[in-house]
């Protein structure tokens, strides 16, 4: 239960995170839509074709289509109201980093993986679609040029990770 909204949370975390980002670069709805969908899901899709859990969550699980959706339209109509938020970016990157690193060291748990993998499973779905948002809006990827970002998702993924062992 409480793994289901923390992955919701973070999904719209994400998402909005998308929004704001390509709504300043000043894209048509539809590459809105696409950069707030890839910040969202990429790097879940990119763990989940990792560990061979194909087809990805979000294609079988419908309903990361219509959170992001709605996540959209909502940030798109509220836009002036959150815009001002744009200098607190890293406000929703940061709920979905800690929610998406969470969830990726448990999918890597759940596989039976070695720790260390686990933590790497956890950075990749935690940051990589950031990766793929920046690369998009052609930006030099937040995790390249804020060290604490990856290692946020470490330190914060040992934490978790030791006290699901004990």
């Amino acid at each position: 239960m409480l793994f289901d909204v923390l992955d919701v949370l973070g999904t719209i975390s994400f998402a909005v995170s998308g929004v704001l980002t390509a709504y300043h670069k000043k894209l048509d709805p539809f590459g809105v839509f696409i950069i707030a969908f890839v910040t969202a899901v990429g790097g879940g899709t990119l763990r989940d074709v990792l560990i061979g859990n194909t087809p990805v969550t979000w294609m079988v699980d419908i309903k990361y289509v219509y959170i992001i959706s709605l996540s959209v339209v909502l940030s798109l109509v509220f836009i002036k109201k959150i815009s001002y938020l744009r200098t607190s970016l890293f406000l929703f990157d940061t709920i979905g980093l800690g929610v998406f690193t969470i969830i990726g060291i448990e999918k890597g748990m759940d596989a039976n993986l070695h720790p260390i993998i686990c933590l790497a499973l956890g950075t990749i779905t935690a940051s990589f679609g950031g990766v793929i948002r920046d690369i998009l809006s052609n930006e030099i990827p937040v995790i390249f040029r804020k060290e604490i970002y990856a290692t946020a998702c470490v330190f914060g993924g040992m934490v978790f990770f030791n006290t699901q062992l004990f």
